[in-house]
Parts: C-alpha cells; structure tokens; sequence
C-alpha cells in the first residue's frame, strides 16, 4: 500500500482514442499498477468499514468509544491516501474538513466525530472500495492477467476447455486498452466526490466567511467613522470655532481698537491655515493623496520613501484597479512596512508584485529576525481588512528571519 501511494502520479491521458504506441502501452500498464493498488484496499476497506458501523451501538457498553479511538485515524489515514492518489491522477488537489477535535478527551472525541459529516463521507468510502470500487478496479487485472491464464492452462492442461478461452484473450486485450483509462478515472472522480468538499458545504463555508468578513468590515467602516468624527471634533472644527469668535471679536474692536482687530485678523488666518491642515491630515487618512494621484504603485513607492530603512519597490500593476482594493492594499502594505520598522530589526526590505489571472498579489519582506505571528493584532487586522475582499494574507517568518508577507486580492481592473 505504502509502495503504490508513493509512486509517479501524473495524470490521467485525455480519453480520446490514442495511437497504439509505446507510451499507450506504458500508460495502460502504470494505469493497470494503480488499479492493482485500488483493488488490494479493499480489504482494510471492508474491515475498517465494518469496524466503523459496529463503533455506533458498541459505545453504549463504552467499547465503542475504545475502538473508535483506533479505527476513525485509521480510516483517515487510508482516505489520505486515496485523495492523493485520486487527486494526482485527476491532475487536481482533493481536500476535506475534519471538525476541530482541540481540547477534547476520550470521551467527548468520538462524540465529536460522530456528528462530522466528513467522517462519515469517509465511512461511504469505504463500502464503496469495499464494493463497486473494487469491481471498476478489478476489471483492468482481470483483462490483462486472464489472457496469462489461459496460456498456462493451455501449456498445463491442453484440453479444449483452455484452447476455447484463448479464442476469447483477444476481444479481452482490446477491452483491457479501451476500458482501462475509463475505469480508472472513473473511480479517482467518484472518490473525489465522496472525499471532497461537497457543492452544498462549500457554499454553506461560503456563507459563513461572507458573513463573518461583513461584521468585521461594518465594525471597521463604524471605527473609521468614529475615528474621523474624533478628528474633525479635535482638530478641524475646534479651530474654525476659533476662527469664528476671532473674527466676531475683531468686528467688535475695529472702531475703538484697530490694532487688536487686526492682531485678531491674523490668529484667525493662522488658525484657518491650521484647520486646513488638520483637514488634509484627516482626507489622506480616508484616501491617501499619493494614491489618488499616482495609483497603487506609486503609492507604495511614496510609502517607501520615509522609511529609515532601504526598501527595494518593484510593482507593476495596470491602471483601472478598483479604488476600495487600492485602499485596502495601500495600507495593508502601510502596516506591513511599519511593522517592519517596529520589530524586524532589519537591514532591507522590499515589496514586489503585481496583477495576474485577475488577483493582485503583493509581497512584503524583510532580511529580519523573523518570528512575526500572524495572529498579533497587527497581522490579523490586516487580515480582516484583505478578507472582506476575499483576500488572503500569508506569513511565511521563521526565527531567523527572512520574512516574506504576501497578500492576494481578487479584482479586475477597468481597463
């Protein structure tokens, strides 16, 4: 088993009729070899597969929680490697969910186990290479071996019984050719189906991500909101409300006392200078201007440049990105690099990217001393900001350093 799940698993050959050549035959017999691997599962199929149903009414008298503690990792196990193997031959990657077993005991596990719906996928996986598995896996050895047997018994025996089915080894040969690509697919889609994620789980995965990144988004628009208020409050309108009584109280001075009118006159002029400061401060919070005027590229190449450190830019992006994805990058990219500064203790760093199969992709690194938890609070904010775009960001920070931060968004650009 472990010899079978280790060998070359390239994909299967297009369906279609192929030449009679040298690589057909190769690729019959390696099919034939994995077919030979399916078929000799079925055995710790079948016991694993009895074992499972027996666990269900066993648990009650507790022996079922001691045989379930050995025969669901066993099982998980052996679907491993039908998923590896299933999948390399279908060119693709199966994967599944298990539901999270952290902080359970003996006793509560099985019951954990009981209720996922992926452990169960599991055990119809094993009555089917138990059963209908093993006959579409059968079928490839029985065609190609029989003609071997009928030759023997012709040379053991010699009756006509023997001669009669060797009349019969080359319609078997030609099945063996024209059947053998299909069967063996055919039981790598259908494991894939009973293995992997099903259409429903992964829309209900869907639903609940969606949901979870919309929470997390309106509870940061609502901080943002609140954060621009606390600005405006402190800083702009406080100094136009100064602004205001300067200039009323200089109305009132400018007949009896002009000199003080006009020392008022200019604070106000300060002070209006001042708001407009302050406004532009709380406006490039909201939408950086480098942003605005030079795009994503040369936003993060302005970023680059107050950094005490030397950072390398090298991002070729298109014009036309969505300007909420730009955002979201910019200052992703913005905490990225502060963090660097902040706790790298780095000699360079860099940021490269750009646009490919409609996702933008950006890398942040540093030659650091790495060790940078994605789940602090710096890494996971950026995280949530990237997630209600469906992006991803991935840390990659051994102790030791280097760091290699790369974030992905989904988008199409306008142009």
């Amino acid at each position: 088993m472990t010899d079978w799940a280790v060998m070359p698993l390239q994909p299967i050959r297009s369906l279609r009729p192929a030449p009679v050549d040298g690589d057909a035959l190769v690729e019959r017999l390696r099919l034939t070899a994995v077919s030979i691997g399916y078929a000799l599962s079925m055995a710790p199929s079948l016991a694993l597969a009895i074992l499972s149903i027996l666990c269900v009414p066993l648990g009650l008298v507790v022996v079922g929680f001691v045989l379930a503690l050995a025969v669901v990792p066993a099982t998980a196990a052996l679907t491993a490697v039908h998923r590896r193997v299933s999948g390399g031959l279908l060119g693709e990657t199966i994967t599944t969910e298990y539901a999270d077993t952290t902080g359970t005991n003996v006793v509560t596990r099985p019951v954990r186990w009981l209720t996922d719906k992926a452990r169960w996928r599991d055990v119809g996986f094993l009555w089917f290479s138990a059963t209908g598995g093993f006959v579409m896996s059968l079928l490839p050895v029985a065609f190609l071996v029989s003609p071997v047997i009928h030759l023997i018994g012709v040379v053991v025996d010699g009756g006509a019984f023997w001669w009669l089915l060797v009349l019969l080894d080359g319609p078997l040969l030609v099945a063996w050719w024209c059947a053998t690509p299909a069967l063996v697919r055919g039981r790598a889609v259908a494991e894939r189906n009973i293995l992997g994620h099903s259409r429903v789980e992964q829309l209900e995965r869907r639903v609940q991500a969606i949901a979870a990144t919309r929470a997390e988004t309106l509870d940061h628009s609502a901080a943002e909101v609140r954060r621009i208020e606390r600005d405006l409050h402190d800083g702009a309108q406080a100094r136009i409300a100064a602004v205001g009584m300067n200039v009323g109280l200089a109305e009132k001075l400018i007949a009896t006392d002009p000199e003080a009118a006009a020392e008022l006159l200019r604070e106000a002029r300060q002070t209006t200078v001042s708001a407009l400061e302050d406004l532009r401060s709380v406006v490039r919070g909201i939408h950086p201007p480098a942003l605005a005027d030079r795009g994503l590229a040369g936003g993060i190449e302005a970023l680059a440049l107050p950094i005490p450190l030397p950072v390398t830019v090298s991002v070729d992006l298109p014009g036309g990105l969505p300007e909420p994805v730009e955002s979201a990058a910019y200052f992703a990219v913005a905490e990225l690099l502060t963090n660097t500064v902040k706790h790298a203790a780095a000699a360079r760093a860099w940021v490269t990217g750009g646009m490919r199969d409609d996702v933008l992709r950006l890398v942040v690194g540093d030659d650091g001393r790495g060790g940078a938890d994605p789940t602090g609070h710096g890494l996971s904010g950026v995280a949530r900001r990237l997630a209600a775009f469906d992006g991803t960001l991935d840390v990659v920070s051994p102790v030791g350093g280097p760091t290699v931060m790369t974030l992905e968004v989904p988008c199409r650009t306008s142009r």
